[in-house]
């Protein structure tokens, strides 16, 4: 079960539902442990073919901590989420666009708040597919439930499994308007018989096709036309970007050249700092890290997306998008030990024990910190999102089994890379930087910087979000590759203008600036989902708030490194090019 307004799933059996005889947890992967699905067995009997029009799943009195604990969950509009042949169960909104809405609601509420209705009644309907030329039997392609609440009247044969109460609505007979099943506040021994009819209805959706009508279960149309014309307004941006730029260095460098010829004229503009602008930075083992975590993560992502475009993450493989992503994460701490090993010896840093063991703990170690602390905090309240400490030992295993010793064997073999010689050659002596102007203080330059990547991913970052929090299928892997790779060039290009300014300005200190021009787009992300937050989702607890903003801190977090870890080598390799192309003493 499932609320837009707590973020926090329950299991099934928490509240007094009919229970099987015995209770199996059928989750079969990493991914749905963590998503927090919790899959269990009932008391349904469901034969292919075989339409029952009423039948008594059980009868049961509610204490009235039972009946209290209903109320809280249906006031919390909590969706129960079944499962028929790996076909997650809908209710039908709009039959006439077959709208879907994933679930069924536990009861509803008046508005006033002073009437709570219990659905004990179920009206399941399996369309099925039948194709003799292809295949023998049925395919079950879609699974529709529709729950109503019912004051079953208690006249029917309780010896007899067939019969049952005469107030039980039949599925092809006329729709009627039973009185609803209403839940007093405190009453105890409220009795509730739970009821439930099977339909079966020949379908002509393949069974290839089963999953389309699910995609479209949000509430609101995706609007294509804005997030195409978002995607080529960056797209124009970038290229003009770049076409400025090669025109301008192209002047520069041939000016510069003309100067060498006259060798009585002052130095100006980037050329002049081409003693300091390979200065090995402040804090060079930070952003060694910073860099090598950033790489970690965009390949990590990159891969992810790549799957998913294949089609081997689609929502029929539950949990697979989550174990992938975890999986992939501690392997490619590879790459995080070799690129923080590899930078942190071209600034000729010494201290390679203490790098890889930052490499290694100091990012996952704030993701594990804070996901062990909701974790806590999730199960305190007793929900099925909590993780149990086989899971939690597995994910340590993850990462000190695969992760850092990946990561100690990269930064092995990054530090015994040969780092060629910068372009030109570091004076002793730094120089002096001038006072800059004001658009070009690193405060400002930084967040005006973030501001174009951002632009390139806040729409398709709003379906994420609400896939994410509003409990709905994301499928548009193929369109989110395309705006991955419009997000790198625009971190890119953005990163090397703001670079090329800078050097104009006689500031060679363009190595952290780099990172955080690209990495600023991150705190953008970050009041984005704030603003969502506070006018899209409806959450009034401290824990649901909690869980909200520490998964969106972590999000934002590694966003951050990765866009940064872009910006970093577009603005390392633009700058190891334009010295090469000038003569300097």
């Amino acid at each position: 079960m499932t609320s837009v307004h707590t973020q926090l799933p329950y299991g099934y059996y928490t509240l007094p539902y009919c229970r099987p005889s015995a209770i199996e947890d059928a989750r079969e992967n990493l991914g749905e442990h963590l998503a927090g699905d919790l899959i269990e067995n009932s008391r349904y009997v469901l034969t292919m073919m075989d339409e029952v029009p009423c039948s008594v799943l059980c009868e049961t009195n509610l204490t009235r901590e039972d009946v209290n604990l209903f109320r809280k969950r249906i006031q919390q509009e909590y969706r129960v989420h079944w499962i028929v042949d790996n076909l997650p169960s809908a209710t039908i909104t709009d039959p006439d666009q077959e709208i879907y809405e994933a679930g069924f609601p536990v009861g509803e509420i008046t508005e006033d708040k002073e009437l709570y209705f219990l659905n004990n009644h179920v009206a399941i309907t399996i369309y099925y597919h039948q194709d003799p030329a292809l295949y023998t039997g049925y395919r079950i392609v879609r699974f529709a439930v529709k729950a109503s609440s019912i004051a079953h009247s208690p006249d029917y044969n309780r010896d007899d499994p067939t019969s049952y109460p005469k107030t039980c609505p039949l599925p092809k007979s006329p729709e009627t308007h039973p009185t609803p099943l209403v839940l007093p506040a405190n009453s105890n021994g409220t009795r509730v018989i739970f009821t439930y009819s099977v339909q079966w209805n020949a379908s002509d959706i393949a069974w290839s096709s089963r999953w389309d009508v699910y995609l479209k279960m949000t509430n609101g149309q995706v609007h294509w036309f804005s997030i195409v014309n978002s995607l080529m307004i960056v797209l124009f941006l970038s290229s003009l970007v770049a076409v400025i730029m090669t025109k301008i260095l192209r002047r520069d460098i041939n000016r510069y050249k003309e100067l060498e010829m006259t060798p009585d004229v002052e130095e100006t503009g980037w050329k002049l700092v081409h003693g300091d602008v390979f200065r090995p930075p402040t804090n060079s083992m930070l952003l060694s890290v910073s860099v090598g975590a950033g790489i970690q993560t965009l390949i990590m992502v990159f891969i992810t997306i790549i799957f998913a475009v294949l089609g081997f993450l689609s929502p029929a493989n539950r949990g697979a998008l989550m174990k992938t992503m975890v999986v992939l994460f501690a392997f490619m701490g590879l790459f995080a030990g070799y690129f923080a090993g590899k930078l942190y010896k071209s600034f000729k840093g010494k201290a390679w024990k203490k790098l890889t063991l930052l490499t290694a703990f100091l990012y996952p170690g704030i993701d594990f910190v804070i996901f062990f602390t909701l974790n806590a905090l999730v199960k305190g309240q007793k929900s099925s999102g909590a993780v149990d400490w086989s899971v939690l030992l597995t994910l340590t295993g993850l990462w000190g089994g695969i992760s850092v010793p990946l990561t100690f064997l990269g930064a092995f073999v990054g530090f015994q890379q040969v780092i060629p010689d910068p372009p030109v050659k570091v004076h002793q002596i730094p120089r002096q930087i001038p006072e800059q102007v004001w658009y070009l203080k690193p405060t400002f330059s930084i967040l005006m910087g973030g501001i174009l990547p951002f632009g390139a991913i806040f729409i398709e970052l709003f379906f994420i979000l609400t896939s994410i929090w509003q409990h709905q299928f994301y499928y548009m892997f193929g369109f989110l590759f395309i705006v991955f790779i419009i997000l790198f060039i625009t971190c890119a290009e953005i990163t090397v203008v703001m670079c090329y300014f800078q050097l104009c300005a006689e500031d060679y200190d363009w190595w952290w600036r780099s990172f955080l021009t690209a990495g600023a787009s991150a705190l953008y992300v970050f009041l984005y989902s704030v603003f969502y937050f506070f006018t899209k989702l409806q959450i009034y607890s401290v824990v649901s708030t909690l869980l909200y903003f520490g998964y969106t801190f972590i999000m934002s977090l590694h966003f951050f490194l990765l866009t940064g870890a872009i910006g970093f080598y577009a603005c390392y390799y633009f700058v190891s090019i334009i010295y090469k192309y000038i003569k300097a003493d």
